[in-house]
């Protein structure tokens, strides 16, 4: 058995019967499970990621059941976002300054086409759209592409590069009625995760549809990269 399932399964074992508890309890077990490891099991070198997970009482097929939204969560994510701008005459200029990492318009597209995707956020002015477009086969698929709904098609690309570089996240429900998020590394301080996952469940909370019927938040998880998944409590959401 390699060393990755070794710990694995020991990260499994340590956290079987926990149950469903509050948020802080949650981020406390993903954070202490390293030191459960038994002998001979070496803890993961990795700052792994922290992910929040939410089943929603809603059915993505209807367009007025589509939860999705962004923010940026109060500690970041931990990571520096590499963002594209689709942009032309001063919008060029203005995106670099604002620490975008590429900014341009049809060579950018070309690129893409060509099979080039090396960054993670991509924005757009809404008269570049022509451009973008016919992308969306490309880039609907990745969830990267822009869109007016989750604010990355903006005549201001300075505010919005300045927050995706800040640690702006995007969600979107799936087909299966889950939102899958980033909300930080496991080095951030427990205190920094809890405040991170509760600003995010509240705007989940605040963006739900009126269509949407019965229970809202099914089952919300907390994992990182290597770890099982944490069970939060419905009750207990806020701390």
């Amino acid at each position: 058995m390699s060393k990755v399932s070794k710990r694995q399964r020991a990260y499994r074992e340590a956290l079987s019967g926990l149950g469903a508890v509050s948020v802080s309890e949650a981020v406390e077990a993903l954070k202490g499970l390293d030191s459960k490891l038994p002998k001979g099991v070496e803890p993961s070198k990795a700052d792994q990621s922290v992910e929040l997970a939410v089943r929603l009482g809603v059915d993505p097929k209807h367009a007025d059941q589509i939860v999705r939204g962004s923010i940026v969560l109060p500690h970041g994510i931990g990571k520096s976002q590499r963002v594209l701008v689709f942009c032309k005459d001063q919008n060029v200029e203005k995106a670099l300054e604002a620490g975008a990492d590429h900014a341009g318009g049809k060579e950018l597209a070309d690129k893409i086409v060509g099979g080039w995707l090396d960054f993670d956020v991509a924005i757009a002015t809404p008269d570049m759209m022509g451009v973008v477009g016919p992308l969306g086969r490309v880039l609907g698929p990745r969830g990267l592409m822009p869109s007016p709904k989750a604010g990355t098609v903006t005549q201001d690309v300075a505010t919005a590069v300045k927050e995706y570089k800040a640690g702006k996240v995007e969600f979107r429900v799936d087909d299966a009625g889950n939102v899958h998020c980033l909300v930080g590394k496991l080095s951030f301080d427990s205190s920094q995760l809890v405040e991170n996952i509760d600003t995010l469940l509240k705007l989940i909370e605040q963006l739900r549809p009126q269509a949407a019927k019965g229970v809202y938040m099914r089952s919300v998880t907390v994992s990182a990269t290597q770890t099982p998944g944490v069970q939060v409590s419905p009750t207990q959401m806020a701390g």
